[in-house]
């Protein structure tokens, strides 16, 4: 391995920097990946978003079905202290007898939920005619929002969100249209509706008198979400680096802080180059009290600043389980980590004239065979500008005629010259013989 400047000084500590392992390096112990705790994990949320990935993981965890089984029964605990009777038919019918009669069917419950239900939906119409009779806005603001929390609770979401964007015509201040935005969007983020999202977060930033930081924090996640959900991770790391630590738990119907450290990081990571990464991420103050709650995160983002990648991938490595266990992380999983992956093997082969492929993959742990098939497709894709010695298993760098492209910069910054000073004269020209003014006379 060679370096671009031929100095004498030891070629090891520039080894050692991108990745190979450091003897002298005291290496802190990996934190392993564990089996996730899923009581631990719950906790973090509450309300429908708690069932739903509860949910998640009993349909994601594979063949481990004593996680399966905790999920559903966690899952069926937190349904009955609501009253979302389709949800726990779901449920029942998915634990399947296997967690013995007190996790079966409890039809007495369902019935009396139900009638409860009907009866709750009868006052609630006649007060909202009553309401609408009367043309009290405020009162029918606040039906159509009873209307929508009535939804909500029994899994109706498409008819939560239509009540509650019907209370847009019935706002009369600044807090009831934030109001009405942050139903309307915790509902779409139910849904899946990212445009949705998008639209209620722009229309509740519009009106900035009513909103504190708590509620900025919330829109930001919000936003992070519609924009990793639509693959815009540099968008979706943007919006979570921007949110306030005054989030602490007063999202968790949605999302918990420890989320914003993961969902966060690795987004940046996939997506940020080396000074964003130091300046947005690494020395962002606000952000590193959402990293502090997630060592693994906070430790692989300062691994791979500091081009420790081999002690970088084997932390994803170890995350990578939990993380296809995440109802919003989980598409995006494999994506991330190959951006993730290409990257440090970008900034890898960056500083040198040749690299010698045996050390590169023992530093990222794979065969010098893999490691072939993965520089080739990023030479294929132009980013990385080098050629491959097969024979003699090293990498060499194409750099560019650094010569010739002063020339090429020299030429085009003529060319610019020469065309604004032809602007000029021409304008001075006009202006000398009144030409616009002449023109104006006309008409």
């Amino acid at each position: 391995m060679e370096g671009d400047d031929e100095t004498s000084g030891p070629m090891v500590d520039e080894i050692y920097a991108n990745g190979g392992d450091d003897p002298k390096r005291n290496h802190r112990p990996i934190i392993s990946g564990d089996q996730l705790d899923i009581e631990a994990y719950a906790s973090l949320y509450t309300g429908r978003t708690k069932i739903m990935r509860l949910l998640f993981i009993a349909d994601h965890c594979g063949n481990n079905s004593t996680m399966q089984l905790e999920a559903l029964r966690m899952a069926y605990d937190e349904i009955k202290k609501g009253e979302n009777t389709q949800v726990f038919r779901e449920v029942v019918q998915k634990i399947d007898g296997r967690l013995g009669p007190n996790y079966g069917m409890d039809s007495a419950w369902c019935e009396t939920v139900d009638r409860r239900a009907e009866q709750k939906k009868e006052k609630l119409e006649n007060e909202l005619n009553a309401y609408r009779t009367n043309l009290i806005k405020e009162s029918i603001r606040m039906g159509y929002n009873d209307f929508g929390d009535f939804y909500y609770a029994h899994g109706q979401l498409g008819d939560a969100f239509k009540s509650y964007v019907r209370t847009r015509d019935y706002c009369t201040t600044s807090k009831h249209i934030i109001h009405m935005c942050m139903s309307a969007i915790l509902v779409s983020i139910e849904l899946g509706q990212i445009t949705h999202v998008t639209s209620y977060v722009s229309k509740a930033e519009q009106t900035p008198e009513a909103l504190d930081q708590i509620t900025i924090a919330k829109l930001r996640c919000a936003a992070g979400l519609a924009n990793l959900e639509a693959k815009k991770y540099k968008l979706a790391a943007r919006k979570f680096l921007e949110t306030g630590p005054e989030l602490g738990s007063h999202y968790n119907e949605v999302i918990a802080a420890q989320d914003v450290a993961t969902y966060g990081g690795l987004c940046a990571l996939a997506t940020f180059d080396r000074s964003e990464l130091k300046n947005k991420v690494i020395d962002n103050i606000n952000f590193r009290n959402f990293l502090e709650l997630m060592p693994e995160v906070r430790e692989l983002i300062n691994d791979f600043y500091s081009s420790h990648y081999a002690s970088c991938l084997e932390y994803l490595g170890n995350l990578k389980a939990n993380l296809l266990l995440d109802i919003h992380l989980h598409d995006h999983v494999e994506t991330l980590y190959d951006q993730i992956r290409h990257k440090a093997l970008i900034q890898y082969t960056h500083p040198f004239v040749s690299v010698d492929l045996n050390m590169m993959a023992n530093a990222f742990r794979t065969t010098v065979v893999g490691l072939e098939k993965e520089l080739e497709a990023l030479i294929t894709d132009n980013q990385i500008q080098a050629r491959i010695d097969s024979h003699n298993k090293i990498l060499y760098a194409r750099h560019a005629d650094q010569r010739n492209a002063t020339f090429q910069r020299v030429l085009e910054t003529g060319r610019d010259f020469d065309r604004d000073v032809r602007s000029m004269l021409l304008r001075s020209n006009l202006i000398k013989h009144e030409y616009n003014l002449r023109a104006s006379r006309k008409l």
